[in-house]
């Protein structure tokens, strides 16, 4: 063995974290911070070559198990989609933060606020899709977008509890009740009766194309939440809204 040389080597760490989806957008996008590296020196050694060995396999290869928590929201928590005059008071509200799967065939977490009346129910259906590595956008909670229902969608994000009116209507949503779904808004897109629809961006999705996070009538998301009682918005007769999953099925 002969010594060759000197070298630096550089020590460091990241650390980010992972709010809801798998691209870019208003919020949720991953952070990180890389300290600068620490140089020592190090010495340099070559010996005669060797068979290789194999390699390890890397204990982050296999996705974790999905995991969920329920807890109480508070206020801060929901500055713009909950107010006082809203249907469902804020006791009445669960913070959910679950793992999904992403589009980029990764495990995320995301979050979500729903009634405390359905929370098990929704996080047994998640569960079940993260299983079925069904694939979802983000998940985040629209105060994350100032409470515009708009934008949420435009940013493809799943969510749930937002008080607001029904579209077309002057009643409370069941959104507003935190017992309703919006599943990957983008690809299942609301579509009124003659074909047209808000959001440019899911043009390629109007027609229900068979694509990934596409949901279609009978498949295996309209089940998941079918066995919790709940009925989809692709049902309804003249508007479509494939991205709606609610307990009173409106």
């Amino acid at each position: 063995m002969t010594i060759v040389g000197v070298t630096a080597c550089a020590g460091g760490n990241t650390a980010g974290t992972t709010g809801g989806d798998t691209t870019g957008g208003p919020a949720g996008a991953a952070a990180s911070g890389v300290p600068a590296a620490t140089a020592s020196s190090a010495v340099t050694y070559t010996t005669s070559p060797g068979p290789s060995p194999a390699p390890t396999p890397s204990a982050s290869a296999e996705p974790p198990e999905f995991s969920a928590t329920i807890v109480s929201v508070s206020r801060d928590e929901v500055p713009y989609s909950w107010q006082p005059n809203c249907p469902v008071p804020l006791s009445r509200l669960r913070k959910i933060t679950m793992t999904y799967w992403g589009f980029d065939d990764r495990a995320h977490t995301g979050e979500m606020v729903v009634n405390r009346d359905v929370a098990d129910d929704v996080v047994s259906v998640f569960r079940k899709l993260y299983d079925q590595r069904y694939p979802i956008r983000r998940m985040e909670s629209v105060d994350v977008y100032k409470g515009s229902d708009y934008d949420s969608i435009e940013a493809d994000n799943t969510s749930a509890f937002n008080c607001r009116r029904a579209t077309g209507s002057g009643s409370w949503s069941e959104h507003a009740y935190g017992r309703a779904v919006d599943l990957n808004p983008r690809e299942n897109p609301f579509v009124y009766g003659d074909g047209s629809y808000a959001h440019k961006n899911a043009r390629a999705y109007v027609g229900r194309p068979e694509k990934p996070g596409v949901i279609h009538a009978g498949d295996k998301v309209v089940r998941a939440f079918e066995k919790i009682g709940w009925g989809w918005g692709g049902y309804w007769s003249g508007y479509k809204d494939y991205q709606h999953f609610s307990a009173s099925g409106r």
